[in-house]
C-alpha cells in the first residue's frame, strides 16, 4: 500500500497522528559543519540547569539521559521523577537574555518550555527523525515506560498524540524496553524480551508486526532488546543490543538476522553506527569499553574506547559528532572523553559534573553538546544523611560550546 493510501486510510479512521515527510528534504540537505571543532580546547558551559530537577518530592531525583532534536532547536531530558523536559535553544546559542551560567549558581539559565509527566519509569525515548520546529506536525517524540504502551507526544503542546500497544500471550499490555523510528520515519521499532515489534506510525493501536530474535535453541539473540539503532547510510540495516551481552544486525525490511556480535562484558545499553555505515559502536553496563566493530567483517573488534562505567548499571550514553570524526562519551568519573574515530585514540576530556555523566549528545550542526548527570542514591527511610542528597553540580543538565576554526567552506 502506498504512502498516500495509508494517509488517506488514517484520515478516514480519525487517527490522532498525521505524520508527514515534507521536512525530509530539509533534514537531508545535511547541515554539515563548515568548521573544525578544537577538541583540544576545553569547552565552556553556555547554559546550566539543576534547580528544576529538585523541585519535586524526591530529593534524590536524578537525570537519566538527554537528546538533541534532529533540527537542533531544542533538547529533551529524562529524569527519575518519570518526567521529560524540553529545553529550547535560544537564538541559536546566544545567551544574551538568559541567566549568566555558572555551575555553582542556584538559578537555572532558563526554564523548560515543556514538561511531560509519565506514569512510570521511562525506559527509553527518541525523536521523530524529520522533526522540524517550522512544521508542528512533525514535532513529536516517542517514549516507552514501565507497564505502559509506547506513547507519541506532541512536542509543542505536550499532549499525547497516540499510543502503540503490544500485548503478550495472555492479552496484557507489555512495555517496550527500547524504541526507535526507522530512517524513513514511517515505522516505530520497539525492543521487548526476545522480540522486536514494528508499528506503522499511521496506524496507532495494537496492530504490529512481530519478529522473534531467537532462532532455534542456540541461534539468534536472547534476552531483553535494550537498544536499537539504524544505519544512517541507508543500507537497510539495523542493530539491536541485548542484556544477554550480544549485539545483532538485521535487515530492516524483513528482520533477517545477518550476524550476532559477542564481546561485551555486560548487558548492551547502546548501539550506534558510524556516519558512513561501515562501523558499529556498542556500549554496555558494568563494562568499561565502547567497542568498535567493522560490520563488513562482522567478527573483528577494531579497537576499544575506555570510559569509566565498570561499576554501574546505568545507561552511559555516547554520541558521534556530525562530521563523523569524533565520539564523545560520559562516565562515572564526571568527565566527557573525546576520541578520534579514525585512530581510536583519546583526544581530550573535560569535567562536566561531580557525579556520573549518563547523557551526552552532540548538536546536529552547531559546535555544541549537551550533558546530563546524576545517579540513584540508596537511602533507608530513617536515614537523613545529607550526603545522599544530590547537589546542583551532581544532578544537572548543561549545554557546552566548543571552540572551532572555519575550514574555508570545506565540509568537515
Amino acid at each position: 500500500m502506498g504512502e498516500e493510501e495509508r494517509q488517506e486510510e488514517n484520515q478516514q479512521s480519525n487517527s490522532q497522528i498525521e505524520m508527514t515527510e515534507t521536512s525530509e528534504s530539509t533534514n537531508q540537505q545535511g547541515h554539515g559543519w563548515p568548521l573544525k571543532i578544537k577538541f583540544d580546547v576545553p569547552p565552556y558551559r553556555t547554559y546550566h540547569f539543576q534547580k528544576q530537577f529538585r523541585t519535586g518530592p524526591n530529593p534524590n531525583n536524578f537525570l537519566k539521559g538527554v537528546k538533541w532534536s534532529p533540527d537542533g532547536s531544542c533538547f529533551l531530558t529524562s529524569s527519575e521523577d518519570n518526567t521529560l523536559r524540553l529545553f529550547s535553544l535560544p537564538d541559536n546559542g546566544s545567551s544574551d537574555h538568559v541567566t549568566a551560567c555558572s555551575s555553582a549558581s542556584e538559578e537555572d539559565s532558563y526554564k523548560a518550555e515543556l514538561v511531560v509527566s509519565e506514569g512510570e519509569s521511562v525506559y527509553d525515548f527518541c525523536w521523530y527523525p524529520y522533526m522540524s520546529a517550522s512544521d508542528p506536525v512533525t514535532c513529536v517524540f516517542a517514549t516507552t515506560t514501565r507497564d505502559h504502551p509506547i506513547h507519541l507526544w506532541d512536542a509543542t503542546s505536550g499532549l499525547l498524540r497516540c499510543t502503540y500497544r503490544a500485548y503478550d500471550a495472555v492479552d496484557e499490555i507489555t512495555a517496550a524496553f527500547s524504541v526507535s523510528f526507522n530512517p524513513a520515519g514511517t515505522k516505530v521499532f520497539a525492543g521487548y524480551n526476545k522480540y522486536v515489534r514494528v508499528f506503522d506510525i499511521h496506524r496507532p493501536g495494537r496492530d504490529f508486526a512481530q519478529y522473534s530474535t531467537v532462532q532455534g535453541s542456540k541461534e539468534g539473540q536472547s534476552g531483553i532488546i535494550s537498544a536499537i539503532a539504524f544505519c544512517p547510510a541507508h543500507t537497510g540495516m539495523l542493530a539491536t543490543g541485548s542484556y544477554s551481552q550480544t549485539t545483532a544486525i538485521y535487515r530492516e525490511d524483513n528482520m533477517e538476522l545477518l550476524y550476532v556480535l559477542h564481546g561485551q562484558e555486560g548487558g548492551v545499553t547502546q548501539v550506534q553506527f558510524s556516519k558512513d555505515g561501515n562501523y558499529l559502536y556498542t556500549g554496555a553496563r558494568k563494562d568499561p569499553y565502547i567497542m568498535c566493530w567493522d560490520i563488513r567483517k562482522a567478527v573483528e573488534v577494531v579497537y576499544k574506547l575506555y570510559r569509566s562505567s565498570e561499576d554501574t548499571n546505568q545507561r552511559i550514553a555516547f554520541d558521534i559528532e556530525s562530521s563523523g570524526r569524533h565520539l564523545g562519551t560520559g562516565g562515572q568519573d564526571g568527565l566527557v572523553h573525546i576520541y578520534d574515530l579514525q585512530t581510536g585514540q583519546w583526544v581530550s576530556g573535560f569535567q562536566v559534573a561531580a557525579d556520573t555523566v549518563n547523557g551526552f549528545s552532540f548538536h546536529p550542526f552547531l559546535p555544541m553538546a549537551t550533558t546530563s548527570s546524576g545517579h540513584r542514591r540508596f537511602q533507608m527511610p530513617e536515614d537523613d544523611n545529607e550526603d545522599l542528597h544530590l547537589r546542583g553540580d551532581e544532578n544537572c543538565a548543561s549545554v557546552w560550546s566548543f571552540s572551532y576554526d572555519f575550514t574555508a567552506g570545506e565540509q568537515c
